[in-house]
């Protein structure tokens, strides 16, 4: 199953749905103005929280923590960092590791457990201008997750580009 993101760069605050295939309201990212930390909502078309996704305070590296029903779901990292793809870390509470690779800015890259590919995040379906799908491929898998994971790692990356450009202003 893909589902359809309308890519922008977000400020806290914002908020914006993620489509299915058929065009119908899948997820709402809900972004919560106001927090001492990064704090945006996943949730279901009638309003149910499904995942909170937070930024980790007090982390020697960047970091955010998935929540559900206020419990830690899992923690995402940067794994380490190469000249073409980036690489992070998601780790369920059940000790389960997650691998995401590829190109985070460019909407290119994939979400893998153990090898087996789980979720392709890509720009190359869409001609719509800033819209990126999230392929869930494994029907069992849970999408909800599999999106909040896209979600922060796009959201990551961003905010690490914006701190490493000269004077806070957004890069290129």
């Amino acid at each position: 199953m893909k589902y359809l993101v309308r890519d922008k760069v977000l400020a806290i605050g914002d908020d914006y749905w993620i489509e299915d295939e058929e065009g119908r309201h899948a997820f709402l990212v809900d972004g919560k103005a106001l927090r001492v930390r990064d704090t945006l909502e996943l949730k279901a078309p009638d309003g149910r929280i499904l995942i909170t996704l937070r930024e980790k305070l007090f982390s020697l590296r960047d970091a955010m923590t998935l929540e559900r029903d206020e419990r830690r779901l899992a923690v995402i990292r940067r794994k380490r960092l190469s000249l073409l793809r980036d690489h992070f870390r998601v780790t369920l509470v059940e000790g389960t590791e997650l691998d995401v690779s590829g190109r985070i800015l460019e909407r290119e890259f994939k979400v893998e457990y153990e090898g087996e590919l789980l979720a392709l995040v890509s720009r190359q379906w869409y001609r719509i201008r800033e819209t990126y799908a999230v392929d869930v491929i494994r029907e069992e898998a849970d999408a909800a997750l599999l999106v909040a994971v896209a979600v922060c790692v796009i959201r990551m990356t961003e905010k690490e580009r914006e701190d490493l450009s000269p004077g806070g202003v957004p890069g290129p």
